[in-house]
């Protein structure tokens, strides 16, 4: 008997999933039975149920129980023989004649009536118990309506919801004090207790938008609660819809590895391989391309390519916008798809949202995907309507497109101008967030180059007393690689205590703030006009070891140029830090190249002229120019301090070229008089 009602339980969980093929009236149906097994009621609540599967039509059951055999559930304990299948059949139709033929017409209509109270009576129960949960302000008013309410499995899959969508908006303090008065409430753990018991009995979405819950309220993942939800979730996957897939797979995105998540991640991958040729609607597609994550086979990854291949004639740029995120999530670049995804939205991007936009410039970043294009066709847009945007806005799309290497000129311009005319309207992370973008980008407006440096510096002394050292000493640094050398930030910068602060961190962090300070060093020694007043301390770290860079092809070519290797160094190491790729000692005219060995001391040396040559990757250039970036901009600045001439060479580029055009590209850099000259170069501008 026991296999006989476990048999019965099975099935009828699995006529579940065909809820939708038959209508709403076997849904409410289903409940209505569900209820009165798992309460013990009169068998009086089983007419509907009965009633519906008397009138079933026959292709219709036998879909039901064919899905009993063809969709087991991923790691269920056994498969459903046809033994079970048969017991099933043979008990529903047990029901269904013993339903037939015990009620009379008059007992029958009775039963209606009585039945048609009793679910209106819960319904009214359950229409107030959700309206007094709309109206609970935190997770203890919540249990305190559980301890006094009879909840169902609904009531209790939206208690932990309603919990955590009231916890997730409050500060980290807040959120520690109020999961701390959840769990020392007595209701806590009797609401723990009924989501265990109701889990598998529960609708799929119940189950896992409570799985979602209970994880991001911070339940440790050990207790019994997180595994059994874990492990119903497994046997129970084959009857998540795509949204339901999507949840499930955020929420083990945010979960520890053990047993139970690799399983229920292994299956949602397995599920999902398995749905990919039958999904026709592109949103679906994109949905399950979230869901599988970046720790997806390869070979999923490219089932999925070569599924949305097949329907780049139907994309849409709503489509395009999303195929984005969705390429992202997986961690995957299909240029094909970006491509045509790309033209749809330059196709129409006017009137798309901004964080559409944001969304698309961020993916393109995980992505690695360049396409000057697209960032131009943004840039240009967010310019066009600017007076969409706030402060705030520009500056997250600027740091987007500084994500990407893009420096949108004219957009810079105007926040810049925004800067100068309104500093006061700034917070510390504006500032911090303009600092760092236009210092990696290298860009300072030309007609308020100062104006707009000092406007940032007046806005960020109002902060100086609240600044943490660590965001002090990054304003510090990107004012230092645009030349601007901001006194009071400086001075407190350079204490003693902060500075011991600085030099304590752990590990990246410490080489990170060792090669910060060790800039502003060279910045205060180089840049410092004779007016500004040093402070007393300054950090002075030792030079690096000469690093080799191999560079064959710039080696080949100047010995060709030159005739002798005396006459070039490589690999020079500055007694600051700098290291330079190549060097040469010329007349003061640079007409004649000199031999390393008679200009040993250039100082004791009078007219000579001493050339250093960089290759720089592209990544040392903002994307689709040949405008350096913050760093080798400032390395530029200091060469020329000291009394360099420098060239440039852009080492990729470099590499194309044949023999005889590095030749003469190199000679006409080096010998002419009007080679771009360093002290002629704006480095703001493009070179």
């Amino acid at each position: 008997m026991n296999n006989k009602v476990g048999c019965l339980i099975r099935t009828i969980r699995h006529l579940h999933v065909c809820g939708s093929k038959l209508g709403p009236s076997f849904r409410t149906a289903m409940r209505t039975y569900t209820l009165g097994i798992s309460r013990h009621k009169s068998a009086i609540q089983s007419v509907n149920l009965r009633r519906f599967l008397l009138n079933v039509p026959p292709h219709w059951l036998e879909s039901s129980l064919r899905l009993l055999s063809h969709g087991v559930p991923v790691y269920s304990k056994g498969d459903a023989t046809v033994k079970e299948q048969n017991v099933a059949v043979s008990l529903l139709d047990e029901h269904m004649q013993s339903s037939s033929s015990a009620l009379d017409p008059l007992e029958e209509d009775r039963s209606v009536v009585e039945e048609n109270l009793i679910v209106k009576s819960e319904r009214s129960q359950s229409q107030q118990f959700f309206d007094d949960l709309q109206k609970c302000t935190s997770p203890c008013d919540v249990l305190d309506l559980v301890s006094k309410s009879a909840i169902s499995e609904k009531h209790c899959s939206n208690c932990f919801t309603t919990m955590w969508a009231l916890t997730k908006k409050l500060s980290e303090d807040q959120k520690r004090y109020e999961k701390q008065l959840m769990v020392e409430h007595p209701a806590f753990i009797q609401l723990c207790q009924r989501l265990m018991q109701e889990s598998r009995s529960m609708w799929c979405d119940d189950l896992v938008y409570s799985l979602h819950a209970v994880v991001k309220l911070g339940i440790s993942q050990n207790t019994r609660l997180v595994q059994t939800l874990l492990r119903v979730s497994q046997e129970r996957l084959n009857e998540c819809d795509d949204r339901c897939l999507s949840v499930v797979s955020t929420t083990l995105a945010t979960m520890e590895k053990s047993r139970n998540v690799d399983a229920l991640q292994a299956g949602l991958q397995l599920l999902v391989e398995q749905r990919i040729p039958k999904i026709s609607n592109i949103f679906m597609l994109q949905s399950m391309m979230k869901c599988i994550g970046k720790d997806a086979p390869l070979s999923l990854k490219r089932k999925f390519e070569s599924r949305v291949l097949k329907e780049l004639d139907h994309l849409t740029p709503l489509n395009a916008q999303h195929m984005f995120s969705a390429l992202a999530a997986m961690n995957h670049c299909s240029m094909l798809i970006l491509d045509a995804c790309s033209n749809k939205i330059i196709e129409s991007i006017h009137g798309t949202p901004f964080w559409q936009l944001i969304h698309v410039l961020r993916s393109c970043s995980i992505l690695r995907y360049r396409n000057v294009v697209l960032y131009s066709a943004i840039a240009n847009y967010v310019t066009s309507a600017i007076y969409m945007w706030d402060t705030k806005q520009i500056v997250l799309f600027l740091s987007a497109f500084e994500g990407l290497r893009f420096r949108p000129v004219e957009l810079m311009d105007i926040l810049a101008e925004k800067v100068t005319s309104h500093p006061e309207s700034l917070n510390l992370k504006d500032i911090l967030s303009i600092l760092r973008v236009y210092s990696l980008l290298n860009h300072v407006p030309k007609c308020q180059n100062q104006e707009f440096l000092e406007s940032l510096n007046s806005a960020l002394n109002k902060y100086l007393t609240r600044i943490s050292n660590v965001d002090l000493l990054k304003a510090v640094y990107s004012f230092c690689v645009l030349k601007y050398l901001p006194q009071p930030a400086l001075s407190q910068l350079l204490q003693g205590d902060n500075l011991n602060e600085l030099l304590k961190s752990d590990g990246l962090n410490k080489e990170q703030n060792e090669m910060m300070l060790h800039c502003v060093n060279m910045c205060l020694e180089l840049d410092s006009p004779p007016s500004f007043t040093k402070p007393a301390t300054v950090f002075i770290k030792k030079p690096s070891s000469p690093l080799v860079s191999d560079l064959p092809e710039v080696q080949e070519a100047l010995l060709k140029l030159l005739g002798d290797e005396r006459m070039v160094q490589q690999n020079i190491q500055l007694p600051h830090g700098y290291n330079i790729d190549f060097e040469i000692k010329m007349d003061a005219d640079r007409k004649k190249v000199l031999p390393v060995t008679e200009v040993d001391d250039p100082a004791d040396v009078p007219n000579v002229q001493r050339v250093a040559v960089l290759c720089a990757p592209p990544s040392a250039f903002c994307f689709g120019t040949r405008h350096p970036r913050g760093k080798l901009a400032m390395k530029m600045r200091h060469l020329k301090a000291l009394g360099y001439h420098v060239i440039l060479v852009h080492y990729q580029e470099f590499k194309k070229l044949k023999k005889e055009e590095a030749i003469e590209c190199l000679k006409g850099e080096i010998y002419s008089a009007n080679a771009f000259p360093f002290s002629d170069v704006n480095l703001q501008d493009n070179i």
